[in-house]
């Protein structure tokens, strides 16, 4: 039998003994806890680029508080080097008597990344006490099981190793800098070999790291700390925001991460990331209070938001706007510039593309590439259907329907995000409330939005038209076709699809209906007749489970199509042949047959290419009952089918981080706007860098080097920006102003 102390003491009980603990380590002589030995740290003896020292671009989404232990900051294997670059020396006030004070300006590498961090004496002194008081209260055998937990994870030897900080005044004369910056090195060096100071969040805020610190994608490290930021400055169509009034400021603090083309803040308790300010033409940083209202005032801007911070002093005020500045300018200087026909994104030279016309090879590569995902899928669509297959005729079952595809991919852990057009429901029938329904049952990886509200954000019937699909923000897909019904084709354009399907539709009825029909008129193999086999069992009781054979046969239509017949007319223009698929008595094709789960019932069919809704006619009858994927709407065996002919393209590298961006600004503009997705299970994205865009994990085949530029149409309503963006629109101008020989143009 097994006690356990903690259960065992009440909780009044518990408070005296944290409060007494509190007071015994507050007034502990600290040269008490100093002792011999030095601790030897296995773990930083490898190179800085060992293999495998890279943490994954997947830890922006499981952030956890800024004090939890444990917190996976570093990489494994490289050491963190110390250099105390120089000492400015500063009176801490305007009086000819004050002191003369030290701020160390400390260079800092850790594997690929340098940063430097300013500090006073006064802050290695903090840093040193708050230390010290941790590795008492790790001694001392508090009775909980959080404290429990956390001492096993220390050595016994962690706890005796303490460097020595220098005991001399904060204020050192000129002749004795060199001295104390050497002291000060040393001391900073030791303290970073040992892991149990290292991880503690005191030091990790001295010197400016956190989570998202080393993740090679985000790009190189900035300057990084803990601020108070003003509530407010959002740019939302059609609300004022309380904090524009000075009487309604709110001031949080919060963790503010400086990166080549973004800023993003993060809550301390949950470490969770709540904001995220792109880099772009507007980016502009500005310090004083005439500027900010704000005594040590600092205010950045964009087309999206006015963030206000504010500081301990004009001096840290100043260091923060010129290091932002100075490392934005360096590391992205081609966000701050307006490009080509006034795009956000310049123009990309040898980027591996590809362009397709028809959706039988864009589909194709879609599904491969998604196959191929690591970390993030981004889709937006003007209309996307869960159900249809990427790959055709379906062979391998299931398993390149749409929404099959990203079920797996979501298991094994890539977040996948889906913006989709809310339409007006009277206007449309694509019916987005049913494929967002859809997508969100199969997995928690998997995150859905519609956008826009039309009347309650003052956007009346615009429309977002975009279709594209990016992966890992390496690959990005973009042009004219949906991941939707209707849009397969090849450059065939069949006009038929009435290849053999067997439907069994599971109930626990024990009456089978079997109805063999014969049609003698149709002959589609030279004069012998085309026997179609339809098995269903179905349970009487119920109407709908009824099989009416004249609507099979097509019989029934509006006398407008009664006398239409699809096999008649093949037959009169000699192509009875010219069928998509071979019938199941075909005896060339019996061996053929393929059982494929809808999960509303089975089809067992041969090479059938059009499955349920995706056989269409919207010129005929728009689209129906869309919650029944698999079931025909329109008569195939009267009614052609609509073919359906567009284009897309693929881009990789840094054209492909450029939709990502796009894709990203939108999706985060979305969820601060709409109050039902600003809860943490829909995540801020961050966009990653260019500066790692080279790195191809995955390659479309039969891409090919150009030139490439991305180009868009974004407003207020789609993307929270203060200016419209008409690069599209400038291109085409362009384009046809300076033809020579024809324009084409389709609509």
């Amino acid at each position: 039998m097994s006690l356990r102390p903690e259960r065992r003491i009440d909780s009044s009980a518990l408070q005296k003994i944290a409060a007494d603990m509190s007071n015994l380590i507050e007034n502990l002589d600290t040269s008490e806890l100093h002792f011999d030995g030095e601790e030897v740290d296995s773990e930083f003896t490898s190179d800085a680029k060992v293999s495998g020292a890279c943490i994954p671009f997947s830890a922006i989404y499981n952030t956890t508080g800024f004090k939890e232990p444990d917190i996976k900051t570093y990489l494994v294997g490289c050491p963190i080097k110390v250099r105390v670059l120089e000492v400015e020396r500063f009176a801490s006030s305007s009086s000819s008597k004050a002191p003369v004070l030290n701020i160390y300006t400390i260079e800092l590498n850790h594997g690929e990344f340098t940063w430097q961090v300013k500090r006073k004496f006064k802050h290695f002194q903090d840093l040193h006490r708050e230390l010290l008081r941790y590795k008492a209260f790790m001694r001392i055998p508090i009775p909980t099981r959080s404290h429990t937990v956390r001492r096993k994870t220390v050595k016994r030897d962690e706890v005796r190793a303490m460097p020595n900080l220098p005991r001399n005044a904060e204020i050192v004369r000129e002749e004795q800098s060199s001295s104390r910056r050497k002291q000060l090195e040393d001391y900073l060096s030791a303290l970073l070999k040992m892991p149990m100071y290292r991880n503690y969040h005191a030091t990790r805020e001295f010197i400016d790291v956190n989570q998202l610190s080393f993740i090679h994608d985000l790009g190189p490290k900035g300057i990084e700390g803990m601020i108070m930021k003003r509530s407010g400055g959002h740019r939302i169509p059609g609300l004022n925001c309380c904090g524009q009034g000075s009487v309604c400021y709110r001031w949080s603090k919060r963790w503010l991460v400086v990166k080549d083309s973004f800023l993003l803040y993060m809550k301390i308790d949950t470490g969770a990331i709540a904001f995220v300010l792109l880099v772009d033409k507007e980016f502009k940083v500005m310090i004083g209070q005439k500027e900010t209202e704000t005594k040590y005032g600092l205010r950045i801007d964009n087309l999206s938001r006015t963030l206000i911070l504010k500081c301990n002093s004009y001096r840290h005020a100043r260091w923060w706007g010129q290091a932002i500045e100075e490392f934005v300018r360096k590391n992205g200087e081609n966000f701050l510039m307006e490009h080509r026909f006034g795009s956000y994104a310049a123009v990309q030279k040898k980027t591996l593309s590809k362009w397709y016309v028809n959706a039988k090879g864009y589909f194709n590569d879609v599904a491969d590439a998604m196959e191929a995902a690591k970390e993030e899928i981004f889709i937006t669509d003007w209309w996307l259907s869960p159900e249809i297959f990427l790959k055709r005729p379906v062979v391998e079952g299931n398993r390149w329907r749409l929404d099959c595809i990203l079920k797996r991919k979501a298991q094994q852990g890539v977040k996948i995000f889906v913006m989709l057009y809310k339409e007006v429901e009277l206007a449309l029938g694509i019916n987005s409330e049913y494929s967002k329904r859809t997508l969100l049952r199969i997995h928690p990886n998997i995150k859905v939005m519609r956008h826009p509200d039309h009347m309650s954000s003052s956007v009346y019937l615009w429309a977002h038209h975009e279709k594209i699909v990016v992966i890992d923000q390496s690959v990005a897909f973009v042009g004219g076709i949906d991941l939707a019904y209707g849009r397969w084709d090849d450059d065939e354009h069949r006009l038929t699809d009435v290849g053999s399907v067997k439907r069994i539709v599971a109930t626990p009825s024990t009456t089978a209906i079997n109805t063999i029909l014969s049609d003698s008129s149709l002959s589609l193999n030279g004069g012998h007749k085309a026997e179609r086999v339809i098995s269903f069992q179905v349970q009487p009781k119920k109407d709908e489970d009824i099989v009416d054979s004249s609507r099979i046969r097509g019989l029934g239509k509006s006398r407008k199509f009664a006398k239409f017949s699809l096999y008649k007319q093949l037959h009169k223009h000699n192509l009875q042949h010219a069928d998509s698929v071979s019938s199941i008595d075909s005896q060339s094709h019996r061996g053929s047959i393929r059982s494929l789960q809808t999960g509303v019932g089975e089809l067992l069919g041969e090479t059938r290419f059009w499955h349920g809704k995706d056989y269409c006619n919207f010129v005929f009858k728009d689209w129906v009952q869309l919650d029944k994927p698999f079931a025909d709407f329109i008569d195939r065996y009267q009614t052609p089918r609509m073919p359906w002919h567009d284009i897309a393209s693929v881009v990789h590298g840094k054209a492909a981080r450029d939709v990502a961006r796009h894709f990203i600004q939108r999706w985060n503009f979305t969820k601060i706007m709409k109050p039902k997705y600003r809860s943490l299970s829909y995540p801020f994205l961050l966009p990653k860098s260019h500066k790692t865009a080279k790195e191809l994990p995955y390659q479309v085949p039969g891409a090919m080097h150009a030139q490439v530029q991305v180009l868009r149409s974004a407003a207020d309503w789609s993307a929270g920006i203060k200016y419209h963006e008409e690069s599209i629109h400038n291109a085409y101008v362009h384009v046809i102003e300076n033809s020579k020989h024809y324009i084409y143009i389709e609509v």
